[in-house]
């Protein structure tokens, strides 16, 4: 039997939270549409208190965020760098092209094509998230993007120099400090002195997530994104202390973020709630974290493995962290998560910041039809065929037959020319002339 100990907000105050945002992000976009530059600046002012010269920063620009840059913050960055591209190569040598004979003078293939171009959004309005830059363009240039580039908010009334230095070491060939709506717009839409990419890729803020998904069909997008979202699940094995560090360590995102205890013991999750109220009085980001724990904290008790896996399908969270006595078993079983954290050892800020794997992981149940943000996000697998002489006839056949078969007669018509250019003529009777004679 599974049981509620502790629930969060209603799905009706959710979904009129959203509406207020579809709102408010669909006149952003097409004023940025009609008025390209002059909008983006004018909303730069508004959200940002920021309106530089130029958005785009300079190489001299640039260089002066790494200057201010203390030597082992550079080897930091580099140091998660490395491990995402590592990740990412591995990720991009698993996927050959293809070419196959599938029937005699019939050949089939496949290629992994980059897209053109991609517009990195990197968030730091609230919080400078560095390693965003490393999952994203690292990921990107990794899959042979030609033509990269990246916006992220002032902090604090300027670039933030960490972001700027990630965005620079990951390879960006053009950096822009704008945030909000007006950067996603920007980079999609085109204005007078940026112009549009093919693809957006990055985490952010519900208006962000919102406009990604208005903009999704005039660009690509890596996916879906709402507010962070965490799924300890835990057995006896684990303590109060480590489960409620771990929701609390992504409650802290935003007021929004749900941060959920699956466990099939009723100590633990007594023990979690007690720890989370006393870790909370010395939090340095309670005053964001409590009211995400309050408004969207979740405690469910379950009573066996196999409601705990029916239980974290059905919720097909982000991030889906295990501490259990086999966390083998939910590797085996679970189906629906962005990303997989396996036993006490390992945990969800490992995987944000620098092990390797990539943080953009789909959120509100988007884990039931896809994986997160990957080399393979930025490669479109595009088919071809070839055909010899003798194999375009006797496909041509079949062809003809099925085509009559719906009632395409213009489609019938392709295969029968072939069948007639390409299919065995009768041999001439003997002593027969020719047409030349």
């Amino acid at each position: 039997m599974i049981r509620f100990l502790k629930n969060g907000v209603s799905q009706e105050k959710a979904a009129a939270d959203d509406a207020k945002v579809r709102q408010t992000v669909e006149t952003i976009l097409a004023e940025i549409a009609e008025k390209g530059d002059e909008a983006v600046r004018d909303y730069s002012q508004r959200f940002d208190k920021w309106s530089p010269e130029s958005f785009r920063m300079s190489d001299a620009a640039i260089q002066a965020c790494l200057a201010a840059l203390p030597p082992e913050t550079l080897e930091d960055i580099k140091f998660a760098q490395t491990q995402i591209r590592n990740f990412a190569q591995i990720q991009r040598d698993s996927m050959q092209d293809v070419e196959v004979e599938t029937l005699p003078g019939v050949f089939l293939g496949h290629k992994h094509i980059p897209v053109n171009s991609v517009g990195c959004y990197v968030p730091g309005g609230k919080y400078p998230l560095v390693a965003s830059a490393h999952m994203s363009v690292v990921t990107a240039k990794v899959a042979g993007v030609k033509r990269v580039i990246a916006c992220a908010p002032p902090f604090q009334g300027a670039p933030h120099p960490a972001i700027v230095a990630a965005l620079y070491l990951a390879g960006a060939d053009e950096i822009y400090t704008m945030g909000g709506v007006q950067a996603v717009g920007a980079m999609a839409l085109g204005t007078e002195t940026i112009a549009p990419v093919d693809m957006l890729v990055g985490p952010g803020n519900a208006y962000v997530a919102e406009a990604k998904r208005q903009l999704y069909g005039r660009v690509g997008i890596d996916l879906f994104a709402g507010p962070t979202e965490t799924l300890v699940i835990a057995d006896e094995t684990c303590d109060g202390e480590m489960a409620a560090t771990d929701l609390l360590g992504q409650a802290e995102h935003g007021p929004t973020s749900p941060a959920i205890l699956l466990t099939n013991s009723e100590k633990l999750a007594n023990d979690t709630i007690a720890e989370i109220e006393r870790q909370l009085q010395t939090l340095s980001t309670a005053p964001v974290a409590s009211v995400a724990w309050r408004d969207y904290g979740q405690v469910i008790l379950c009573d066996t493995y196999e409601e705990m896996v029916a239980e974290g399908d059905r919720i097909a969270s982000e991030h889906v962290q295990v501490m259990t006595r086999d966390p083998q078993y939910f590797l085996d079983n679970l189906t629906n998560y962005g990303g997989l954290f396996l036993g006490p050892e390992t945990n969800v800020s490992f995987g944000d910041k620098v092990i390797g794997t990539n943080h953009t992981l789909p959120t509100k149940g988007a884990a039931r039809y896809t994986g997160g943000l990957w080399v393979g996000k930025f490669l479109k697998t595009c088919t071809y065929q070839r055909v010899k002489p003798e194999a375009s006839a006797m496909i041509g056949e079949y062809c003809s037959r099925l085509c009559a078969l719906e009632g395409f007669a213009g489609h019938q018509a392709q295969a029968d020319l072939r069948v007639k250019r390409y299919g065995l003529q009768p041999a001439a009777p003997v002593g027969a002339g020719t047409l030349t004679e």
